[in-house]
């Protein structure tokens, strides 16, 4: 009895991690884990190629000329927030919530919307003073640097709001939890590069 206890046993755990590799992880959260590294290796190459040709440039504007950091902080802060919500969309899955699911994933998916916004009026401010893509080693590699994020936080925006569409269909219950797990681990990874991004482009001085 003790025999098929076991295999029983093995069973249902094999039934409850589908796909599972070497590592105890699914196919699809190792895809996602190798993905997030290459992902590692672009921002390292875009963040190092600005601390390169930052304080190098001839003409201006300069950093401190444009730069609004109060600013910058409360929509930086409004990202951050948005990974606790995140967790909480996650939780609520995985306890069959529903309801709250959809709030909280909602509720990502509006401040992501609220950071992106902010980022726009930012990059517009700029423009008008006279900071563009070409107008100086700073403004080439500030504009690739955050735009690049920017571009992540809207594909996680889109993301989140096709999860909150297949909730509404009856299409995201507890069983899908890993799918809603995968994501979150994609916006809480967009959140620590902006955590780096703001530090070294606005916080250390050049």
């Amino acid at each position: 009895m003790s025999a098929l206890a076991t295999s029983a046993a093995t069973t249902r755990t094999h039934e409850a991690t589908p796909h599972a590799t070497s590592t105890g992880l699914s196919n699809v959260k190792l895809a996602v884990w190798a993905f997030l590294a290459s992902e590692c290796l672009l921002f390292g190459a875009l963040i190092s190629t600005y601390l390169l040709y930052r304080g190098r440039s001839i003409v201006g504007p300069y950093p401190h000329q444009i730069y609004d950091i109060p600013y910058t902080s409360v929509s930086s802060f409004v990202l951050l927030m948005s990974s606790l919500t995140m967790v909480l969309a996650l939780a609520a899955v995985q306890r069959g919530d529903t309801r709250r699911m959809r709030v909280w994933l909602l509720a990502t998916a509006l401040l992501g919307m609220t950071f992106v916004g902010g980022q726009a009026y930012e990059f517009t401010s700029f423009v008008r003073q006279g900071l563009t893509l070409h107008t100086n080693l700073f403004g080439s590699s500030f504009f690739v640097l955050t735009g690049f994020h920017g571009a992540h936080v809207t594909i996680g925006i889109v993301m989140l709001l096709s999860l909150f569409g297949l909730s509404l269909r009856g299409k995201l219950g507890p069983e899908n939890a890993e799918t809603v797990e995968l994501i979150g681990l994609y916006w809480h990874f967009v959140d620590v590069v902006w955590i780096v991004i703001f530090t070294v482009v606005y916080l250390i001085p050049s």
